[in-house]
């Protein structure tokens, strides 16, 4: 039985266990400071209340930046976001996020990269 379907009793289907995987983009580092800091700014609130907002249930995150300088275009990223998720539709709306948020006179993904992992919860390694 996949991640997504409903096990027998179960009134909803399994969440989706997801690694959101955030790069910064080069972009980011061509801006000057007040630029920056604008950026800087709109980064929280934009990943604010996933479980309000998407019905995310983040697992924990991940922030790659002391030991990680300039642009991440792929792997190893940045910054993760580890959640179950509700389904694939929900997935491509928080990876959305950086398409919808604006900055200045742009948007978000001018900056950051988001991509998406979809898999299920390991069957070891519990806590």
């Amino acid at each position: 039985m996949s991640a997504s379907e409903t096990q027998p009793g179960s009134p909803t289907p399994d969440p989706l266990r997801v690694l959101f995987c955030i790069g910064v983009t080069q972009e980011f580092f061509n801006a000057d400071d007040d630029e920056r800091a604008v950026v800087a700014e709109a980064i929280p609130p934009a990943f604010d209340r996933l479980a309000e907002r998407f019905g995310v249930r983040v697992l924990g995150t991940l922030d790659d930046d002391q030991l990680m300088v300039g642009a991440t275009p792929a792997w190893p990223w940045m910054s993760y976001i580890l959640a179950d998720v509700p389904d694939l539709a929900t997935v491509s709306r928080v990876c959305g996020i950086v398409r919808e948020t604006p900055v200045g006179a742009g948007r978000l993904w001018r900056y950051l990269r988001v991509e998406a992992r979809v898999g299920r919860p390991l069957f070891f390694g519990t806590a």
